[in-house]
């Protein structure tokens, strides 16, 4: 089945007020239920390349998948899925790694990562880094992910309470990203989906900008119009500082459908040499 019936995506990538260039790089495809949200850092257009490049080969490996194997939806066993989501990007960021490690110019590089795979009645959701993910159900906004940021670090461990956070300095100190170790680990997690739902993926350039109270307010006064509420996003994100490029993918949940099996196996089998790892900070 063609998933593009089931989900609604919009996209939008802006530099903001303050940049000289865009480092985010966003990949949508309503037609395998896939989105990938990427925050590049490095040095003169090394990030932009590491965001690039990270959407770019995930994008396309999973598309290939699908197009081998005739189908147009993920399903099967959860220990697949997410076997094969982290194979895949393992891939990917021993591309990147490597580009960094060959090309003087790409020194340092790196990205963070949020992918969101829907399938069925849920989707399954791996990120690194402080790109986020968050659920509109009901009015209500949720956050999905989890941030790997050394200001997380510091709230988790009481050093600051949310206030001192929301004005704390190296907000954007990252304690894992894709393409600065030869391996990293990826968060990865299944939430289910219902019909309804509105799932933003967005770059540090949002909600670092507005808090959480107003996206959702945003979201839930053009929850009909995801056009319009990314345009309102980015515009807020904006008229705030715009200190960071600002990037964000919405997908809108119609009716369900069931869930194809059989490519994930496959896929499984090919890459099954991810491996865990990851270390220090960046900022994204």
């Amino acid at each position: 089945m063609d998933l593009s019936q089931t989900l609604e995506f919009v996209t939008k990538s802006d530099v903001g007020m303050v940049r000289a260039s865009n480092e985010d790089a966003v990949y949508a495809n309503p037609l395998y239920g896939l989105a990938i949200l990427a925050d590049g850092m490095g040095g003169y257009n090394a990030g932009e390349v590491a965001s690039g490049m990270a959407t770019t080969l995930l994008g396309r490996q999973l598309e290939a998948a699908f197009g081998r194997l005739g189908e147009r939806r993920s399903g099967g066993d959860r220990r697949l899925r997410q076997g094969a989501l982290e194979a895949e990007i393992a891939h990917a960021n021993s591309a990147v790694y490597s580009a960094a490690q060959t090309q003087p110019q790409y020194a340092g590089m790196g990205t963070t990562l949020v992918v969101a795979l829907f399938h069925g009645d849920s989707l399954t959701v791996a990120h690194i880094g402080d790109s986020r993910l968050y659920r509109l159900r009901g009015g209500e906004l949720q956050l999905l992910t989890r941030d790997h940021s050394l200001l997380q670090e510091q709230l988790d461990s009481g050093l600051l309470s949310l206030e001192q956070a929301r004005h704390a300095e190296n907000r954007n100190l990252v304690t894992r990203a894709l393409g600065v170790d030869p391996s990293v680990e990826a968060e990865i997690k299944e939430v289910d989906t219902r019909a309804g739902d509105v799932y933003l993926l967005c770059s540090d350039g949002l909600n670092d900008m507005i808090d959480d109270e107003e996206i959702g307010a945003i979201l839930r006064r053009r929850s009909g119009d995801l056009e319009q509420a990314a345009v309102q996003l980015v515009q807020r994100a904006n008229d705030s500082g715009g200190r960071d490029n600002v990037s964000l993918i919405l997908v809108r949940i119609g009716q369900s459908a069931p869930a194809a099996r059989g490519w994930l196996a496959s896929l499984f089998a090919r890459f099954r040499q991810a491996a865990p790892g990851g270390g220090g900070r960046w900022r994204s």
